[in-house]
């Protein structure tokens, strides 16, 4: 989902044309349609915040993600969640209070030693609540993220992590940069990385009005319905038949609805000004197609935003899924996106409504790009509302038998999408590297919130 700068994004596309010695990937391919609750943390915050030490990497492109600014709702409380209010009755912890004092250091977080002596960590606790993972995204290859030591030995942890999300990688522009040229050096590196520690793999995504090739977006001959249609066709059968049963699940189409009006069709995607809303279900056949071909057991999914809470944007996917289903076309689960702003992630309870909506109809849910971005430079105040905000989410997926896991939006604040596209907001991961990159991490507060909800309801189990 985070959109890298023009500058990264040109690196990345052209180590995608040259494949590595021995990796022979780059192909041309013509489709064919056959614990613990610990209660005591100690912040220590600066002033400010130093700037982001890679923010040259990031994209100022606001195309996918400035909507996320608007995730909000009606039913979404701006106002702070106490401690003891934040859990409900099927997730007995509370996340915990954080104390601050001044400093001129940068931010970080100290936890005390009982919560990490143990190694007890996020995705063990996600497994014991019944859940297949905790993950996180990461921009592997490309990036800064894969030469930075202490990232890497974090995102390798397999306590925290047993899921992991190609955050570009696996987008059209990188893919298929030439039409019928297919590229699948980078991705396979993600899934060789991800696997080398035995996580799932959520491959993100297919289909979605950004992050496209200039063939795409500005062709020789305008397309026409049948010729755009034939292009997903083939994008969509040939990736997926090509990494098989490698990714646990497909976001087949990413983003397909407006914000405004809630529940239309978004019609800056040019799939959809040309094909209309048709294009979605043709490209879940495609997927449908390749699977049931080639005997796959990968699930397949549609991803969006603001579709966390019940409304008209959340009931418009949930048509999709029952037209989808009525029409023998395979969808197994729906993404929740999740990207919150402090003080007005949706509650709980309304989490945990809007879950038991889409599962009712069949199909899990998941949620895929979480974090919870607040303003710079981070209080005692926000710090504090946003451990409750990652509380009330992680929370509801575990009180939600068919929820199946969270993914965090990547985990390190030092690699994140906010800053950049958010001006004077960040501090949203799980993780900070208060040294900047190639420095020993630190966790904050939030991570200490996502535990105790996954313990909460691990704790409750029989």
């Amino acid at each position: 989902m985070s959109v890298r700068s023009l500058l990264t994004t040109g690196l990345l596309a052209t180590a995608a044309l040259a494949s590595p010695a021995g990796y022979g990937n780059t192909v041309t391919l013509t489709a064919t349609k056959e614990v613990t609750k610990y209660s005591t943390l100690t912040v220590t915050k600066a002033a400010s915040c130093s700037a982001d030490p890679v923010s040259t990497s990031h994209s100022t492109s606001t195309s996918h993600s400035t909507s996320h600014s608007t995730s909000t709702s009606a039913t979404h409380s701006s106002s702070a969640i106490s401690t003891g209010s934040v859990g409900s009755s099927s997730a007995s912890s509370s996340p915990t209070t954080t104390t601050t004092s001044a400093s001129n250091t940068n931010p970080s977080t100290t936890i005390l030693a009982t919560a990490t002596a143990t190694g007890f960590g996020l995705n063990d606790a996600a497994k014991a609540a019944g859940k297949l993972w905790f993950g996180t995204a990461a921009d592997i290859p490309g990036t800064g993220e894969p030469e930075d030591f202490y990232y890497m030995q974090e995102f390798n942890n397999t306590h925290d992590f047993g899921e992991a999300t190609p955050a570009n990688i696996m987008k059209f522009m990188f893919v298929e940069p030439e039409q019928g040229v297919f590229n699948f050096t980078g991705p396979q590196e993600f899934l060789d990385v991800a696997h080398a520690t035995d996580k799932y793999v959520r491959c993100h995504n297919l289909i979605w009005k950004s992050e496209l090739p200039t063939w795409v977006t500005a062709p020789a001959v305008p397309w026409t319905n049948a010729t755009l249609s034939a292009v997903i066709y083939e994008h969509v059968y040939n990736i997926v038949e090509h990494f098989g049963d490698q990714c646990y699940s497909w976001d087949v189409v990413n983003e397909a609805f407006a914000d405004s009006p809630a529940g239309s069709y978004d019609n800056s995607s040019i799939f959809y000004d040309v094909i209309g809303p048709a294009y979605v279900v043709e490209a879940f056949q495609a997927a449908t197609d390749a699977v049931r071909n080639n005997s796959l057991s990968v699930k397949l999914f549609y991803n969006d935003y603001n579709i966390e809470y019940l409304g008209n944007k959340s009931s418009a996917a949930q048509a999709l899924v029952s037209d989808l289903k009525a029409r023998d076309i395979q969808i197994d689960g729906v993404g929740l996106e999740s990207h919150f702003i402090v003080g007005e992630t949706p509650s709980q309870a309304s989490q945990e409504a809007n879950m038991r909506a889409f599962t009712a109809l069949g199909v899990n849910v998941a949620v895929t790009e979480l974090d919870v971005r607040l303003p710079l430079p981070p209080t005692a105040a926000d710090e504090t509302q946003q451990v409750a905000d990652y509380y009330s989410t992680v929370a509801a997926c575990v009180a939600v038998d068919g929820c199946i896991g969270v993914t965090v939006w990547d985990f390190d604040d030092t690699y994140s999408w906010i800053p950049s596209t958010f001006a004077g907001q960040g501090y949203g991961d799980l993780f900070l590297q208060p040294g900047g990159a190639n420095t020993p991490l630190v966790k904050k507060a939030a991570y200490d919130g996502c535990l105790e909800a996954l313990t909460g309801a691990a704790e409750s189990s029989p």
